[in-house]
């Protein structure tokens, strides 16, 4: 492991951070303001020019995201400030995306244009990036009328609660959920709060998960920080860096529309949402699980009944993933019959056209931004109920992988994608990414038993009074007399090839899968 930190979960208490004003920074900040039009950024700016954090650490680049007129920068502003234009496309998420573009710092500040910060602002924020690199930091807001102010104003002042009533302020729903989860160290879903408009993240990490999706246009921050959840970073809310939003949120003015309008883009996106897929029968652009097979020495039959069980388990928010050499492949004249790639040509003849079934050679480090992956045997078909009790178990204790053990030596598991996120972050050349998840989200080993379940048994039934051994003849000969239970054969174990010599009682979905592929 690296010399980073490894923290468990979201527990960042490992952290110290220096006090503030007690500290010499080092890493450059660009904070990256999209506007359009911008009523109030002359305030955003003149709080900005007044911060701690070093000028010559700190850029900031006014993004004009179509203003009618365009933006022109006030008097009162930072030192280093750029007023980008964006050339094409619309919206926040563009916008911010066209400023980290042109950004030089090594942090990625984000700001919105009716923000004003307190002059601490940005030294709280980056000061967790001096300690490492993998932290998404953010910074706290209370909503307020905007009040007859000047920038010169916002500049002398040396405290918000100089300028604004702080007592009338609106607080953010986001400060119950840290102040319930011990500052988001015991929160299940942290990025729940990174909404912004305000948070700072290292460029590296803002470019590592592509930025904003510009086809979001409401909720595209909390989309954004699910990402960034499942690439593997903490997050850490920061009580000192205070901020003043100018103006209600629009779920103040209209809740059940701001609600109705984000719901489809989180729906589709974020599939941990689960009270946003109810819908039966639904697809969704991003999967819960990706079920991941390697297919590359198996034959089409074993293939197909594997896929099938995956696709019809009580789970079916899922994709499945046939990991094989199809770039081998081509479709130049053959013949058809003796190909000797017949078996993989089938299978990409058979799966290729089915939305649900992905064909690739070679399987990504993690799902992202799916939350969960399965990789297990192929000749090992997944129980209907398989899937749905391997999420609940580590759902229970957001455990990083969870892994059952099959009797044959080898392993079916399921694998938390922000905890693989976090391992590859933290890994160093050569270690074993399950040591480090270990450490971070901890490894659990348990038997199959639970997540093969047999069917239920089947009574055999009588055979004829005629049929049976010693009937008629007084010799008993081991029949059972009336009412005694017929004596059961005992249950083949998962994985278990049962000898094609006698006919079992199989008791375990494997054991009849594996009876049907024996040779006859």
């Amino acid at each position: 492991m690296n010399a980073r930190p490894a923290m468990t979960q979201n527990d960042f208490s490992p952290l110290q951070p220096p006090e503030l004003g007690t500290w010499s920074p080092a890493l450059s900040v660009s904070v990256v303001v999209p506007a359009h039009g911008g009523p109030h950024l002359e305030l955003t700016l003149a709080a900005l020019a007044a911060q701690t954090y070093p000028d010559h650490l700190m850029e900031v680049l006014v993004v004009d995201d179509g203003s009618e007129p365009p933006i022109r920068l006030p008097e009162i502003r930072p030192v280093n400030t750029r007023l980008v234009r964006v050339e094409t496309g619309w919206g926040i998420s563009n916008a911010v995306n066209t400023g980290a573009r042109a950004a030089d710092g090594e942090i990625i500040q984000r700001l919105d244009s009716d923000m004003v910060a307190c002059r601490e602002h940005i030294e709280a924020l980056a000061r967790w990036h001096h300690l490492t690199d993998y932290l998404v930091t953010i910074g706290m807001k209370k909503f307020v009328e905007v009040p007859p102010l000047t920038a010169a104003e916002v500049y002398r002042a040396r405290d918000l609660g100089e300028v604004f009533a702080l007592d009338k302020a609106v607080a953010s729903s986001t400060e119950a959920t840290i102040a319930k989860t011990d500052g988001l160290r015991r929160s299940r879903n942290p990025y729940h709060v990174c909404t912004g408009p305000t948070f700072a993240l290292p460029r590296d990490v803002f470019h590592a998960v592509g930025g904003l999706d510009p086809t979001v246009v409401r909720g595209e921050d909390t989309e954004f920080a699910y990402r960034l959840a499942m690439h593997g970073v903490v997050f850490i809310p920061d009580l000192e860096a205070q901020a003043v939003h100018l103006g209600l949120p629009a779920q103040h003015r209209d809740r059940e529309r701001a609600v109705r309008a984000v719901e489809p883009y989180l729906a589709h996106r974020i599939p941990l949402r689960r009270d946003l897929r109810k819908d039966a029968g639904r697809r969704w652009l991003v999967p819960y699980v990706e079920i991941v097979l390697d297919v590359g020495d198996t034959s089409e039959t074993v293939v197909r009944r594997a896929v099938a069980a995956a696709l019809d388990g009580a789970l079916q928010d899922v994709v499945v993933t046939l990991v094989g050499p199809w770039a081998r492949l081509h479709d130049g004249r053959r013949s058809v019959l003796s190909d000797p790639r017949f078996e993989l040509r089938l299978m990409r003849d058979l799966f290729a056209h089915d939305e649900r079934i992905r064909l690739i050679d070679e399987a990504a480090p993690t799902p992202a931004p799916a939350p969960f992956r399965y990789r297990g045997p192929v000749d090992v078909p997944l129980h209907r109920s398989t899937l749905e009790r391997m999420v609940e178990t580590v759902q229970k204790d957001l455990t990083g992988v969870l892994v059952v053990d099959l009797p044959d030596g080898r392993t079916a598991r399921l694998e938390r994608t922000s905890a693989l996120g976090r391992a590859l972050l933290l890994a160093a050349p050569g270690d074993d990414l399950d040591d480090v998840i270990a450490v971070t989200h901890g490894v659990r080993h348990v038997p199959p038993d639970r997540y093969w379940p047999a069917p239920p048994a089947k009574p055999a039934p009588a055979a004829p009074a005629s049929a049976r051994p010693g009937a008629g003849d007084g010799s008993g000969g081991g029949a059972a007399e009336p009412g005694e239970p017929a004596v059961k054969q005992p249950a083949q174990p998962v994985g278990a090839v049962v000898p094609a010599s006698r006919t079992p009682v199989e008791r375990t979905l494997l054991g009849r899968l594996k009876s049907a592929l024996r040779p006859d």
